[in-house]
């Protein structure tokens, strides 16, 4: 603009004078500015760590600002980049009063499982006068470890699920006469069996003493997580695997609250994670810390691997969860012909993830022939998984087959539903 004026200055002296002056306040303005500051080492930007993010759930980075000049000052920040992490806001800003701290929040949501490492910060500082603006490049290197996010869990058990628990069965059911847990003791009545006197008791009191037992509380979960390339197509924004990792852990979670030991076994051409059921938070902990970062293979899985390590180490009846798809023929077949030597000794649960696309491609009236040619797959892949899941039915394995968003909390109604029924 004052550029502008000099060049009108050839009509009067005056307007030249008047540029004079405005580029002198403007030159006055501008060392104002410089002297006022705050200088580059005057503010400081920390990040804030925190524990973990859980996958798809809005989380929010934290960062702590210190200015300690003497001048207030407009603040911006803006996160180097990564594939990992969507950003709700590319840039946030905030005022930050004279020798005063802050703190900022940066709404972000986490996009893949495992460890991730934040960068570069990208700073930019201003004060009231706003001529100048300063900017920064803040090195804050920090890893973020993202789970499967187990927020279902919580929401569920703040509707229902104490509820549920109760009415499934979960509290000690003490039925006279059965069962392996020592409960108390009490004399002789009609209708107690032989086999139920305690002789010691009987011989320390002079009559009759039976021992009434409750039933075992405790009982084994198996989760068996198919890790192979059948698990690595998207449904949504999410891989079918992690659907599968995410409904896992929920179910090793409420299954903590019934004291059930839970044991995990993920395997794609080889085992890649086993463990024993074992109850308890500590050995839920080191399971969702080996499992949280596991990826899908392209490779066949080995089913007779998996399942024979379940068949060497489980010889209590035991329930037996198997995340896995059947689209593929070879490996539909494979799986059924395992599954059933499994379902004869224990009460096997097989989870399936239909995808909503192969209903739209049935459903859809066809237009041309491209949506010939994907109805006639559909139909072929929908043929197969009906057919798998006959044979399942015959074998005696139950099954859930619902959309992959349902999965969770399918999952944990048909778990409470097989203790509420004592099926194992």
């Amino acid at each position: 603009m004052i550029a502008a004026i000099f060049a009108l200055g050839s009509l009067s002296l005056v307007i030249v004078w008047l540029a004079i002056s405005l580029l002198a306040l403007l030159l006055a303005f501008f060392a104002a500015d410089c002297f006022v500051g705050p200088k580059r080492n005057e503010i400081v930007v920390q990040r804030i760590e925190g524990d973990h993010f859980s996958l798809r759930a809005l989380e929010h980075l934290r960062y702590r600002i210190v200015n300690t000049s003497n001048a207030r000052a407009r603040i911006g920040l803006i996160e180097e980049p990564l594939p990992q992490l969507r950003f709700l806001q590319d840039e946030i800003t905030a005022a930050a009063p004279a020798r005063s701290q802050l703190e900022l929040e940066r709404p972000v949501v986490p996009l893949l499982r495992g460890a991730l490492t934040l960068g570069t910060v990208y700073v930019w500082f201003e004060n009231t006068i706003g001529l100048v603006r300063r900017r920064l490049r803040v090195k804050l290197a920090h890893e973020v470890r993202v789970y499967p996010d187990l927020g279902l869990v919580e929401r569920y058990g703040n509707l229902h699920a104490r509820n549920r628990l109760i009415e499934a069965g979960l509290r000690k059911m003490r039925l006279r006469g059965i069962g392996t847990e020592f409960e108390s003791l009490r004399e002789w009545s009609d209708g107690d069996q032989f086999r139920a006197i305690n002789w010691k008791a009987t011989a320390r009191r002079g009559k009759l003493i039976v021992t009434q037992h409750e039933v075992e509380r405790s009982q084994n979960i198996m989760l068996l997580l198919d890790c192979g390339r059948l698990m690595t197509p998207r449904i949504d924004e999410q891989r079918k695997f992690d659907y599968a990792i995410t409904a896992a852990l929920s179910a090793a979670t409420i299954a903590g609250l019934a004291n059930d030991k839970v044991g995990f076994v993920a395997f794609a051409n080889q085992i890649l994670f086993a463990s024993v059921p074992r109850a308890g938070k500590v050995a839920l902990a080191e399971a969702s810390q080996r499992l949280y970062d596991l990826e899908p293979r392209f490779e066949e899985s080995d089913y007779g691997r998996a399942f024979g390590y379940v068949r060497a180490h489980l010889h209590k009846r035991s329930l037996i969860v198997l995340f896995t798809d059947m689209f593929d023929p070879v490996a539909s077949a494979t799986v059924l012909s395992e599954i059933g030597l499994l379902a004869r000794r224990h009460l096997v649960l097989c989870v399936l993830m239909n995808d909503a696309a192969i209903e739209a491609a049935l459903a859809k009236v066809p237009g041309e022939p491209l949506d010939v040619y994907r109805a006639g797959v559909a139909a072929s892949l929908a043929e197969e998984r009906r057919a798998a899941r006959a044979i399942l039915a015959r074998t005696g394995v139950r099954l859930i087959d619902v959309p992959a968003a349902k999965l969770t909390v399918s999952l944990i109604d048909a778990y409470l539903d097989i203790k509420q029924r004592a099926l194992l």
